[in-house]
């Protein structure tokens, strides 16, 4: 394999989102592989997307996730005017769908960062924990993931949306006029960006379970891209990997998007091969919920997926579909309790 990078083209082109945390997470990749392959030269093209220009609704009320991915992914099979052909793309895990389009791949996962939810008070406040807050104080976020567990063990809070990059909601946490207590982010999210600092407060299971693929960084290819899965697989964190795996299987078999409210929280020991899944699901108004956890022997993907079939059996047979299906999504236009496709733009910048 090194002998035919060698041989012919020794450059990589990465593709991803523009933000400044993508941006990051884009060069983690790049580094990564220049690291284990220093004759390889990559290079990164950062793209603004639709999802990144609409900023006054959530993401759930508009197409979900996907939005981050498609434009990427015409990139992957072929170049267009002055943009290059990618290679792969860097994407927040939680962001990409269980289910690719058929002509890609998940290619890897890295090692992941810390996957929890971080509560983030604003500037100077009193209050260190959730539990500290008064009732009718109003937590900012745009998951029903999370609001929906908030409701769901905080019934005296308030809830409200908060959308854009993480610079642009600490920026609305901290004005002087906010009606934001706190928000809530993704802990990784902030640790790449030197911001852990702004952690007031790590949400662990069972009161906040995190987000399918949370804090990992996976990574998309054309499907049956020999050159590139085998660059890839020096890089992957095969822990993460199986974790990761597990937990999109569930989605993927409880046939949720990004934007549903399933939580989860992974484990897995190395020396005893052991990989420990709990799960749970909540309505938008946090009255219904189902939770279970399974474990078992994993040493594949296909076994963690398989873990991830098994305890979605188990929450199915408590009431899973149920709840989800009652989920009106044209309906449901802000998070529960809130007090509430056109071309898109793709701008280059490389790196």
């Amino acid at each position: 394999m090194t002998s035919d990078i060698e041989e012919n083209n020794n450059h990589v082109q990465i593709g991803g989102r523009k933000s400044k945390l993508a941006v990051v997470q884009s060069e983690i990749v790049k580094a990564k592989i220049e690291s284990a392959f220093p004759q390889l030269n990559c290079s990164i093209l950062a793209l603004s997307t639709l999802g990144d220009k609409i900023q006054s609704k959530p993401l759930y009320s508009f197409g979900g996730k996907s939005l981050w991915t498609k434009e990427l992914e015409i990139l992957l099979l072929d170049s267009i005017d002055e943009f290059p052909k990618l290679d792969l793309i860097v994407h927040s895990l939680k962001d990409m769908p269980t289910n690719l389009p058929e002509e890609f791949e998940l290619g890897c996962v890295l090692k992941r960062e810390d996957p929890r939810d971080a509560l983030v008070m604003r500037t100077g406040s009193p209050y260190k924990k959730l539990d500290d807050l008064p009732a009718g104080s109003v937590v900012g976020t745009s998951s029903i993931r999370r609001s929906s567990q908030l409701i769901k063990n905080y019934p005296h809070l308030k809830f409200d949306s908060i959308r854009g990059n993480v610079q642009t909601r600490l920026g609305k946490l901290d004005d002087i006029d906010s009606q934001f207590e706190c928000i809530i982010l993704a802990s990784a999210g902030l640790i790449r960006l030197g911001l852990g600092d702004r952690v007031t407060e790590y949400l662990n299971a069972p009161h906040m379970y995190y987000a399918v693929g949370q804090g990992a960084l996976g990574v998309e290819i054309r499907k049956g891209d020999t050159k590139i899965k085998s660059i890839l697989s020096k890089i992957e964190h095969f822990p993460s990997s199986l974790c990761c795996y597990a937990e999109r299987s569930l989605m993927r078999y409880l046939e949720g998007g990004c934007s549903v409210p399933i939580g989860v929280h992974t484990t897995y020991d190395e020396s005893s091969q052991i990989l420990k899944f709990e799960g749970i699901i909540v309505s938008p108004d946090g009255i219904k919920f189902v939770e279970d956890e399974v474990e078992g022997t994993v040493e594949t993907l296909q076994e963690a997926e398989a873990l991830g079939i098994q305890l979605g059996d188990r929450l199915i047979a408590k009431g899973a579909k149920e709840i989800l299906e009652s989920i009106d999504f044209n309906r449901i236009n802000q998070p529960p309790t809130s007090i509430n496709t056109p071309t898109p733009s793709i701008t280059p910048s490389v790196n």
